[in-house]
C-alpha cells in the first residue's frame, strides 16, 4: 500500500488482503497435501517461497514510496505465482488478491493492464490442467477481476472525494482564523483609534487647561494671592473632572459632562466652564426643538466642542466664541466661531507628541463614523469657524430603514 493512503480503511483493506494471500496459498498447499496430488511437495515449496516473496514487500520502504520498485515486486510475487499456477489448479484462486495489489500500486492503466493479463493467465491456467477451456471457466476470473476494479476504482473515488473536501475545510478553518485575526486587530486598532481620541479630548485638553491655570496662579503671586488661590483652586477641579472623565472613558461609559443632563445643558456648562477658568468668554446658543439623540452622537458633539474650544484657549488668543447648538430637520450641528488670529486650514501641523495636533483629525474622524461632516473655515486675523453635522439617525440605522 502506498504511503499517502495510509488511512484507517487502507490499513484494514491491506491486512485483509495479508490474510487473503497468505490463506490461499495455504489452502493451494494444504490441498496438494490432503488430496496426495502428484508434485505436492514442488506445490508446497513454491507455495512458501510466494508467501516469502509477497512478506517481503510491506518491509521493503521504496515500495511504498516508488511505482517502479512496486511493479518489480508485484512481478516477482506474480511470477512465483504463474509457477505454483502451473502446479497447482488450486492457485486460480490467489489472482483475487493480486488484483487489489495490482490496481492500488501501479498506476490506473498499468493496474488495468495488469489486472487483465492475471485475468486471462488464471482462465489459461486453470483451462489447462481442466484440458479444456470453457465460458463457465472465465467467470471467476473474470467476474474477481471486474469486482476487484470497481470496488478499488470506487474507493479511490471516494479517497479523492474526502481528500477535497479535508482540504476545503483546511481551507475554511484557515480563512476563519485569518478572518478572526483580521477582526481582532481591526477591534484593537479601533479601541486604540477611540482612547487615542478620549485621551486628547480629556486627559490632554484638561491638563492643557490645568497648566494654563497654574501659570495663572503663578503670574497672580505674590501680588494678589487671592487670584492666585482661586486659579489653583480651578486647577484642582479641573483635575477631579479629568480624573473621573479618564475613569469612565476607560469603562467605554458616556462622558461625565452628559450625566443627568441634555446635550445642551452639557454644552452650556462647558461655555460657562471655559469662561469662568480662561480669558476667553464663550456663549452658548441653541436653535431648533431639541430632540433626543443617540449616546454616541451627543458624546461626539460634546467631545468635538471640547476640543475645539481647548484649541481656541491654547491657539487661538481668542477673547470671545460662540458655540450653537442647532437640530436641523434631518440633522444635528454644532458650530463654534471665535474672534482669535485664525490660522490656514490647508497648512495644519502634522499631528506630534510634543507639540500635538491631533485635535482636527480626531474630530473629523469622530464625525466620519457618524456618517456626518466637518468644515473649518479660517484665516490669518480672520478668526476660525468650525461645523460639525450629524444624521439624526446612525448609518446603521439608515441602512436597516433601506433594506426594510
Amino acid at each position: 500500500m502506498t504511503a499517502t493512503a495510509l488511512t484507517p480503511a487502507t490499513r484494514t483493506l491491506t491486512w485483509c488482503v495479508h490474510v487473503l494471500v497468505v490463506g490461499l496459498l495455504a489452502l493451494t498447499a494444504g490441498r496438494a497435501v490432503v488430496d496426495s496430488r502428484p508434485h505436492a511437495g514442488a506445490v508446497i515449496a513454491v507455495a512458501a517461497a510466494c508467501g516469502l516473496v509477497y512478506a517481503a514487500g510491506p518491509f521493503l520502504p521504496r515500495i511504498s514510496r516508488s511505482r517502479r520498485a512496486a511493479a518489480v515486486w508485484l512481478t516477482a510475487v506474480v511470477a512465483m505465482w504463474l509457477m505454483l499456477l502451473v502446479l497447482s489448479a488450486d492457485a486460480v484462486w490467489v489472482a483475487f488478491p493480486l488484483y487489489f495489489l495490482q490496481l492500488h500500486l501501479l498506476s490506473r492503466r498499468g493496474g488495468l493492464a495488469a489486472v487483465v493479463i492475471t485475468a486471462a493467465a488464471a482462465i489459461a491456467g486453470f483451462g489447462a490442467h481442466q484440458s479444456s477451456v470453457s465460458p463457465a471457466m472465465a467467470i471467476g476470473p473474470a467476474l474477481g477481476a471486474a469486482v476487484s476494479i470497481a470496488v478499488v476504482w470506487g474507493y479511490q473515488a471516494l479517497y479523492r472525494e474526502s481528500e477535497q473536501r479535508r482540504k476545503l475545510i483546511d481551507e475554511l478553518i484557515a480563512a476563519r482564523t485569518d478572518l478572526a485575526t483580521a477582526q481582532h486587530t481591526a477591534g484593537v486598532l479601533a479601541e486604540r483609534e477611540r482612547l487615542a481620541r478620549e485621551i486628547h479630548d480629556t486627559l490632554a485638553q484638561g491638563l492643557s487647561s490645568i497648566q494654563l491655570l497654574l501659570r495663572a496662579a503663578e503670574r497672580a503671586l505674590p501680588s494678589t494671592p487671592q487670584k492666585a488661590t482661586r486659579y489653583v483652586e480651578q486647577a484642582r477641579q479641573a483635575a477631579v473632572d479629568n480624573l473621573a472623565e479618564a475613569r469612565r472613558f476607560v469603562a467605554a461609559l458616556a462622558p461625565l459632562a452628559l450625566e443627568d443632563t441634555t446635550l445642551a445643558g452639557a454644552l452650556e456648562r462647558l461655555c460657562a466652564t471655559t469662561s469662568a477658568r480662561h480669558r476667553l468668554t464663550a456663549r452658548f446658543h441653541l436653535t431648533g426643538e431639541p430632540r433626543p439623540l443617540p449616546t454616541e452622537h451627543e458624546a461626539a458633539l460634546l467631545r468635538i466642542v471640547q476640543s475645539a474650544l481647548a484649541n481656541t484657549v491654547r491657539h487661538a488668543e481668542a477673547t470671545t466664541a460662540d458655540v450653537t447648538l442647532s437640530y436641523l430637520g434631518d440633522h444635528v450641528a454644532v458650530d463654534i466661531i471665535d474672534n482669535g488670529h485664525g490660522f490656514d486650514p490647508h497648512r495644519l501641523p502634522a499631528p506630534d507628541a510634543q507639540t500635538g495636533g491631533f485635535g482636527m483629525p480626531a474630530m473629523r474622524a469622530r464625525v466620519l463614523a457618524l456618517g456626518g461632516t466637518l468644515t473649518v473655515e479660517s484665516a490669518p486675523g480672520h478668526g476660525t469657524a468650525l461645523a460639525a453635522q450629524l444624521p439624526l439617525a446612525s448609518p446603521a440605522d439608515n441602512s436597516v430603514e433601506a433594506n426594510s
